[in-house]
C-alpha cells in the first residue's frame, strides 16, 4: 500500500524503539513497542520505494546506520536488494560499507542488472577486485561489461534483463521462452526477436505474441522496423526517444547491430526529470547537485553558487562604469535615475524569458539551429509589440515626472531595450551551442548582467541624444 508521511514516519519511530538499546539488552522492546515479528509483518505490507524513503531518513539522522541495516536484514534478500536500489548512492555505501563481501554478493545477485552495474562502480577497487574473485566467470564477465560503459549514455542505464526470442522459433516456443525467462526479465510486454548472431531483427508485444496463431512463425508478425539506440547514445537522446514514441522499452545495440540492453521507459523517465533539474539549476546559475537539495551539505550549497555570483558581480561593475560615463546627463537630468531601474529590469526580464524558450525548447528537440532565422523573425515582432507595449504603459509616468521629453527618452528606451534583451536572450543559447557549449549556460542571471549594462549605455545615450537637443 502506498503510505503517507505520518504513517512512514510511525514505522520509522517503531524501528528505532526495537532498536533501542534497552529493548536490545531486554531482549524484547517495551510493551507499547511493536514486536519483531509484527515490525516484519508490517514491512511485508509496504512498497520497497516506500521502506526505501524510511531507510533515507534513518541514515540521514546520523547515527540510526544500525537501524537501517538492520531493517533490510529484515527483509528477504530479494526484497531488501530491491529496496536498496532506491537509495542514493552515498547511502548504499555507507550500507555496503557494514556488510562482508558474501552479504554484498547476495544483494548484488538479486538487484537488477543497471542497479548491480551502478553500485559496482560506487566501491574501491579493492571491494570490486574481492567481490569479482568470488563471482562465477559469466557474472563476472556480465558485470564488467555493464560497469564499463561511459557515465550519461545509453549503456550507463540500460539493464541485460530482456526477453530475446531466436528468429524462427513459433508462436508456441516463443510463449514457453517467456515463461522461462520472464522471472528475471525487466519487463515481459515487449519481446524482441534476434538472429543467431545476436543481431536484432524485430520486436513484438505479448499481446501480440498471445492473439497469434501457435504455429504461426515469430519472424511473420514481428515488426521488423525496430526503433533502437546505439550503446554511446547519449542518456537524454535516450530519453526523449522513449518519450516521443510511447516506448515500454528501448533496445540498445552495438555497432555491429547486435542486442545488448534495454532502457525501460521508467529509467528514461528518471532521467528526463534528472536533465531538466540540470537545466534548471544552471538556468539560474547553479553547479549541478550530486543529491537534493535537502541532502547535501551547507558547503556543498556554497560552492556550487558562488562561482557564478562572483563573475556577475564583476560584470556588474560594467553597469558600474556606464552610468560613470553619462555622469553629467545624469547631472543635467536627475530624474532619469528614476526609470534606470524599470528599464533595465524590464529588459533583463524580457531577455529571460527569451532565454528560457530557447534552452527548454532545444531540450526538448523543438528547436534546432536550422531554426534560428525563423525564430529571430519571430521574436523581433514579439519583442516589438512587448517593447510598445510597455512604453505605452510607463510614458504617463515619464511625462509626470519631467514633461514630454523625458517621456519620450523613457518610451524609446523601453521599446529598445526590451527589443535588444530578447534577442540577445535568444541568440545566447544558439550561440553556445555553436561553440559545443550547453545552451542552459544561457542563464537568467547572465542574460539579466549583460543586459543591464547594455541597457544603461542604451538608456543614456538616448537620453544625452535627445535632451541635449532639445535643451539647445
Amino acid at each position: 500500500m502506498a503510505l503517507n508521511d505520518n504513517t512512514l514516519e510511525a514505522v520509522k519511530n517503531d524501528l528505532l524503539a526495537l532498536n533501542a538499546p534497552t529493548a536490545q539488552a531486554d531482549g524484547a522492546a517495551p510493551a507499547d513497542t511493536p514486536g519483531r515479528d509484527a515490525v516484519v509483518e508490517r514491512l511485508s505490507e509496504i512498497r520497497s520505494p516506500d521502506i526505501g524513503e524510511i531507510l533515507e531518513t534513518l541514515i540521514e539522522d546520523g547515527d540510526a546506520l544500525g537501524v537501517a541495516v538492520t531493517t533490510l536484514d529484515m527483509l528477504a534478500t530479494d526484497r531488501a536488494a530491491n529496496v536498496l536500489g532506491y537509495l542514493p548512492g552515498d547511502h548504499q555505501l555507507l550500507i555496503v560499507g557494514t556488510l562482508d563481501d558474501s552479504q554484498v554478493l547476495k544483494l548484488l545477485e538479486e538487484m537488477g542488472s543497471d542497479e548491480r552495474a551502478d553500485l559496482f562502480n560506487l566501491l574501491d577497487d579493492d571491494r570490486r577486485e574481492a567481490l569479482l574473485r568470488r563471482m562465477a566467470r559469466k557474472e563476472r564477465e556480465e558485470l564488467k561489461r555493464m560497469a564499463s560503459y561511459e557515465e550519461g549514455t545509453a549503456g550507463a542505464i540500460m539493464t541485460s534483463d530482456y526477453v530475446a526470442i531466436a528468429s524462427g522459433m513459433t508462436v508456441s516456443q516463443a510463449l514457453m521462452r517467456v515463461r522461462q525467462t520472464a522471472p528475471d526479465a525487466e519487463t515481459i510486454y515487449q519481446l524482441y526477436v534476434l538472429s543467431d548472431d545476436g543481431e536484432l531483427i524485430g520486436t513484438m508485444s505479448l499481446r501480440q505474441l498471445m492473439v497469434a496463431r501457435p504455429g504461426a512463425l515469430v519472424d511473420d508478425i514481428m515488426i521488423k522496423d525496430v526503433i533502437s539506440a546505439a550503446v554511446d547514445e547519449l542518456q537524454e537522446e535516450v530519453a526523449r526517444i522513449v518519450a516521443r514514441y510511447d516506448l515500454i522499452a528501448l533496445p540498445v545495440i552495438d555497432i555491429d547491430n547486435r542486442m545488448i540492453g534495454i532502457v525501460t521507459h521508467d529509467d528514461a523517465m528518471d532521467v528526463a526529470a534528472f536533465e531538466a533539474t540540470e537545466d534548471i539549476h544552471k538556468g539560474m546559475s547553479i553547479g549541478q547537485l550530486e543529491d537534493g537539495i535537502s541532502r547535501v551539505s551547507l558547503w556543498t550549497l556554497y560552492r556550487k553558487r558562488v562561482m557564478w555570483l562572483v563573475l556577475l558581480v564583476f560584470a556588474n561593475l560594467f553597469s558600474g562604469a556606464g552610468i560613470a560615463y553619462f555622469e553629467d546627463t545624469i547631472a543635467a537630468q536627475v530624474a532619469l535615475v528614476f526609470f534606470l531601474p524599470l528599464l533595465i529590469g524590464s529588459g533583463g526580464n524580457a531577455g529571460a524569458q527569451a532565454a528560457t524558450l530557447m534552452v527548454r525548447g532545444m531540450a526538448t528537440g523543438d528547436v534546432g539551429g536550422k531554426d534560428w532565422g525563423k525564430l529571430l523573425g519571430r521574436e523581433l515582432l514579439v519583442a516589438g509589440a512587448l517593447g510598445l507595449t510597455m512604453a505605452i504603459a510607463v510614458t504617463p509616468i515619464g511625462i509626470m515626472r519631467g514633461g514630454n521629453a523625458l517621456a519620450f527618452v523613457v518610451a524609446t528606451s523601453m521599446v529598445t531595450i526590451v527589443l535588444f534583451g530578447s534577442l540577445l536572450g535568444m541568440c545566447l543559447p544558439f550561440v553556445l551551442e555553436r561553440f559545443k557549449l550547453d545552451p542552459a549556460t544561457a542563464s537568467a542571471p547572465l542574460v539579466t548582467t549583460l543586459i543591464d549594462a547594455s541597457g544603461v549605455v542604451i538608456y543614456f545615450s538616448i537620453a544625452t541624444a535627445v535632451l541635449s537637443n532639445v535643451g539647445g
